[in-house]
């Protein structure tokens, strides 16, 4: 039989030898996966303010071809105007969607709405035809209106578009079989560094430019009218090419941007996390330190 003074220091012993092990195992695991979270967080915010930094080299040379694009895209359209052109109606005619995005992501949702903006459009007119430029919206349009998407590009936004990427799709646009009453380009408008809006662009058929009330003082032969028709239509898709990679830049900088901001809020809560979590490992074997010298001594 023990002593009534000896029981409670062997309680006490019990206790320090039963109890530590499995909890300060847990502790220090938990401070290891805190701190490899640390980390892991720390090499995105890297990653993000990098990508930030180019998205903005690259956003000054876009928005410079977004400039001189619109030259002639604005050329074209005063050309019609002044000519006073107007798409094809009527039964039987049908209307063909050039959606101009990219190949590339991590630009918020400006590809999205672009797909959002072309199926409302689909929506009145059901029975469109789609040209894609670009996997993204591809991608996007494929999985709800697969059916309409007649011509697809890919590698497209990989850099500054030009007048000779806008060329060779217009010839391809042009090869298509049907002869569509009207072409409507859907890009994304550069309206400042921080907003931008799905905009259509019309890109006017031979019949609908020929039938123009004022065409005729421009005294243009008509065997010349598929090479401007042509000419025009390069114009826009180049206009159009150009806004939307500045305005794609222009996301990803604003991306990136935030990205960066949710990494340092994500890092000075887990460093607090981390703090907190080791000051109570560190208090936790003060206390058995104490309480097994204190059992020790009686």
């Amino acid at each position: 039989m023990l002593s009534r003074a000896a029981r409670p220091a062997l309680r006490a012993g019990a206790a320090v030898t039963a109890r530590p092990i499995v909890p300060n195992a847990a502790n220090f695991a938990t401070l290891r996966e805190i701190e490899g979270r640390l980390k892991s967080i720390r090499n995105i915010e890297k990653i993000t303010k990098t990508m930030k930094i180019v998205a903005s080299t690259k956003l000054t040379r876009a928005q410079k071809a977004m400039t001189e694009s619109r030259s002639y895209g604005e050329a074209s359209n005063t050309v019609f105007e002044k000519a006073e052109t107007k798409p094809l109606e009527g039964e039987g005619k049908k209307t063909l969607i050039v959606v101009a995005s990219s190949d590339k992501g991590l630009c918020g949702g400006i590809h999205s709405g672009l797909s959002k903006y072309t199926r409302a459009m689909l929506h009145n007119k059901p029975d469109a035809d789609i040209v894609v430029l670009g996997e993204k919206c591809k991608a996007q349009l494929g999985r709800s209106n697969g059916k309409n998407i007649v011509l697809s590009f890919a590698n497209v936004g990989k850099d500054v578009p030009t007048f000779a990427d806008a060329q060779a799709i217009a010839d391809q646009i042009c090869l298509l079989p049907t002869d569509y009453a009207s072409i409507q380009i859907v890009y994304n408008k550069f309206l400042n560094a921080q907003s931008y809006e799905p905009t259509p662009v019309e890109a006017f058929s031979e019949e609908a430019i020929k039938n123009s009330p004022n065409f005729a003082a421009f005294e243009i032969d008509d065997e010349v009218l598929s090479n401007l028709r042509e000419y025009a239509l390069a114009n826009s898709l180049f206009w159009a090419l150009a806004e939307g990679h500045a305005c794609e830049q222009s996301a990803r900088r604003n991306a990136m941007d935030n990205a960066s901001n949710n990494a340092a809020d994500m890092i000075n809560k887990f460093q607090i996390l981390f703090n907190r979590t080791r000051q109570a490992v560190i208090t936790g074997e003060l206390v058995e330190i104490i309480t097994g010298a204190a059992a020790s001594e009686q």
